[in-house]
């Protein structure tokens, strides 16, 4: 019967992979959430969804949150996020698999304070890409792949799923595939225009194996991993003497609040990000709001103690 669980569970991720609702963190965070829960079913001898009530998932929540299954204690966020899978899971099974029965719709989500988005200041951005050495070809490709995210304000998966053929050199520009298959156009300023011309003309077919449309690839041609970016960028940002843990999504942050420091409209910041919500976008005018009250605070000769 565990067996007959565990198939809900392969629908379930691959009905969220077509759907293209998420990353692949995502879609892994899914997998995780769901699978725990259902082993939990087993070990309760709970085999059928339609048996699963309230008190059940009561008693998981409990235990996750403890930290009694999974070995550590949940914060708020963490916690959140359980739940909303186990939510998308269940309303998968209502619609797709006769199941009638949903436990779930009984629990909120806890009200998470939204943290403010770590970034680098623009002197520590040019720092960072100053590191690099553009005579040597793997620096050359990391400096552009860098100058890239930072310039387009992309997601890691979006940079290393990048195509060649999307990549518009005369009017600078190129055009992304976004969360839910969604495709929009970001222009990028000159300089980071000159760096990817270097790294197409000196350095990209230094690498090319056979033909392929992917824009950043490795010494095997193949396109490079997320993680093989997020390791580059922790080893450049040290290289850089950056005091900071620097991943991928901190040049997503630190694009979206230089534009808005520099007076950028909300809703154009919102349609670079191809963010789907204003709200979403709104976060980074609390981070020019607290970085602005932070310098008058230092600077203010009234804000100075007695």
């Amino acid at each position: 019967m565990a067996r007959d669980l565990n198939l809900y569970i392969d629908r379930f991720i691959d009905h969220v992979k077509l759907s293209g609702t998420g990353s692949t963190d995502t879609v892994d965070a899914y997998k995780r959430d769901v699978f725990r829960f259902v082993n939990f079913l087993i070990e309760n001898d709970i085999d059928s969804f339609e048996d699963v009530n309230k008190e059940n998932v009561m008693d998981y929540i409990g235990k996750l949150r403890s930290g009694e299954i999974g070995g550590i204690k949940l914060s708020d966020r963490s916690f959140s996020r359980n739940l909303s899978s186990l939510r998308s899971f269940f309303k998968y099974l209502n619609r797709y698999e006769n199941v009638e029965n949903n436990p779930v719709r009984f629990f909120k989500n806890p009200k998470v304070e939204k943290r403010l988005p770590n970034l680098l200041l623009i002197e520590e951005m040019i720092d960072l890409l100053q590191s690099f050495d553009l005579t040597d070809p793997i620096d050359a490709r990391n400096r552009c792949i860098v100058e890239t995210m930072y310039a387009c304000g992309l997601r890691i998966s979006e940079a290393t799923s990048l195509r060649v053929s999307k990549v518009n050199l005369d009017e600078n520009y190129l055009m992304v595939i976004g969360k839910g298959n969604k495709e929009r156009m970001v222009p990028f300023y000159e300089r980071c225009g000159d760096v990817i011309k270097l790294y197409l003309t000196k350095v990209r077919k230094l690498y090319l194996k056979e033909e392929n449309d992917y824009l950043f690839i490795n010494k095997n041609g193949k396109p490079l991993s997320n993680r093989s970016v997020q390791l580059m960028l922790q080893e450049a940002s040290i290289n850089a003497g950056l005091n900071k843990n620097v991943h991928p999504h901190m040049l997503r942050h630190s694009f979206a609040t230089h534009l808005l420091d520099n007076g950028a409209d909300l809703k154009i910041v919102q349609e670079l990000l191809g963010h789907e919500n204003l709200s979403t976008t709104q976060i980074y005018t609390h981070v020019t709001i607290d970085r602005l009250t932070k310098v008058v605070k230092s600077a203010h000769p009234r804000s100075k103690k007695k």
